[in-house]
């Protein structure tokens, strides 16, 4: 650990995910999903993009592929998109969906890149939502139909899996605020669904271990941040901690201890009334115990009382730190704090950082280069965070930057970069970044600390 250097095995990667970046939205058989509606719904998204032809990696993955193997990726974290392989959310599968998806584990294996698979990245198909999607308990059995389907076809050849990202973006954006598809504002609904998307990722990683192809591993990537009162005052604290639970503790602690926290089940209950827990529900979440976490990391909260705000929840802008184009603070301690967070209050589980990455406005200059400069520092000092936490006895086991390409960026359309590799979207020209080239020294020598 001598010189910024990793463990051998180290997992480097990038990270996407298929309504993102793919495109050929009715190509092929596929059905339309939440997103595809929502998009199509005048004013929700940033100047009413959608994810019709995105990147086009749909038809441009081998060129994709291509430019992974030339940085040096050792593994690709993709998604899955549900109406691609049951364009009715069930019943028969649509084969061509699959074949995308057989062709694509193909090629990246060809290439010697690992492929880990995301079951559920957001694109629920549409008839489904149509039927209270995931508020319908019905929805769980038919996801773990859909993640059954598919572990049959590729877990021969993928060995990571990955049920659901970010479920409280799925539960709360979604079915809360309505930020996100399928565009709810219903807290009692989110809360169903919260416990839904629990259920259905148990049921989905007893049907991995019940099945065939069972010999690789499986997991959750949660959204996680490291949470700080902005004062010591007890309401900051408490304010900080309902924060935690109802961003974090309510699905972290549901994964790894297969229980509810009792303060933020009190809270729902006095707020809300109703549970939507039957039982021997917790008998079934707690049977399923993932084989790792993946943390997605962007920045840090830091959370003061507020009377206005849901739960009485404030939040704060610090100052003094630089902060990216989503308006997101840039704060490498905080990974570290959350790492360690894992190792010592969760008994060590294996991790993997599932999403890091920073937005700014790249732009190619006159050389057809694109300078990305505060992308390599922002991704150096998260790197650095990662290594202290790996020294200091963390189980972390890969990094996914996110992301491969710019792409879709939900409800800011196209209007935001992350990207490693820089896409126009008038030509779909990939070009790139110099961010991208640090990266494949920092693969090369298993170490940050490279010019």
């Amino acid at each position: 650990m001598s010189d910024w250097k990793f463990p051998k095995d180290f997992m480097w990667g990038a990270a996407t995910a298929s309504y993102q970046i793919e495109g050929a939205a009715g190509e092929d058989g596929k059905g339309e999903s939440i997103w595809d509606r929502f998009c199509h719904t005048p004013g929700m998204v940033m100047n009413n993009d959608t994810g019709d032809i995105a990147c086009d990696h749909y038809h441009r993955y081998r060129e994709d592929i291509a430019l992974m193997e030339k940085i040096g990726l050792k593994g690709y974290r993709f998604s899955i998109a549900w109406p691609r392989i049951y364009p009715q959310g069930k019943g028969a599968v649509n084969q061509k969906g699959l074949d995308f998806y057989q062709r694509l584990v193909d090629e990246l294996l060809e290439h010697r890149i690992e492929p880990i698979a995301t079951l559920y990245h957001w694109d629920l198909p549409q008839v489904l939502q149509d039927t209270g999607g995931w508020a319908n308990r019905d929805t769980i059995q038919y996801f773990t139909d859909y993640a059954d389907a598919i572990f049959s076809a590729l877990g021969d050849r993928v060995k990571s899996w990955i049920t659901f990202n970010e479920p409280w973006v799925i539960a709360f954006l979604g079915y809360e605020q309505g930020k996100h598809a399928p565009g709810i504002h219903d807290m009692p609904t989110a809360l169903q669904v919260s416990h839904h998307l629990n259920l259905s990722h148990a049921a989905a990683v007893n049907a991995y271990r019940a099945g065939t192809y069972n010999d690789g591993e499986i997991g959750i990537t949660l959204n996680m941040s490291t949470v700080y009162p902005a004062t010591e005052s007890r309401d900051d604290i408490d304010a900080a901690k309902r924060h935690d639970g109802f961003m974090h503790r309510w699905f972290l602690e549901p994964a790894l201890a297969g229980t509810y926290p009792e303060d933020m089940l009190a809270l729902y209950l006095d707020q809300y009334g109703s549970r939507v827990i039957h039982t021997d529900d917790m008998k079934i979440i707690s049977s399923a115990k993932p084989d790792f976490i993946g943390l997605n990391y962007y920045t840090r909260n830091v959370i003061r009382s507020n009377e206005y705000g849901t739960f009485n929840i404030g939040h704060v802008q610090p100052e003094g730190n630089p902060y990216t184009d989503m308006g997101w603070e840039i704060c490498p301690d905080g990974l570290y704090d959350l790492l360690m967070r894992f190792k010592n209050d969760y008994n060590n589980p294996k991790i993997y950082i599932t999403e890091n990455g920073a937005a700014f406005k790249d732009k190619v200059e006159s050389d057809g280069s694109v300078h990305d400069y505060d992308r390599i520092a922002y991704l150096k000092e998260h790197f650095k965070a990662a290594h202290r936490a790996i020294r200091d006895g963390c189980n972390l086991k890969g990094y996914f930057v996110w992301s491969l390409l710019d792409n879709f960026e939900w409800a800011f359309g196209y209007t935001k970069r992350f990207g490693l590799i820089h896409v126009d979207y008038n030509t779909l020209k990939r070009t790139p970044k110099k961010s991208a080239e640090w990266y494949g020294r920092v693969i090369a020598a298993n170490s940050c600390e490279v010019e």
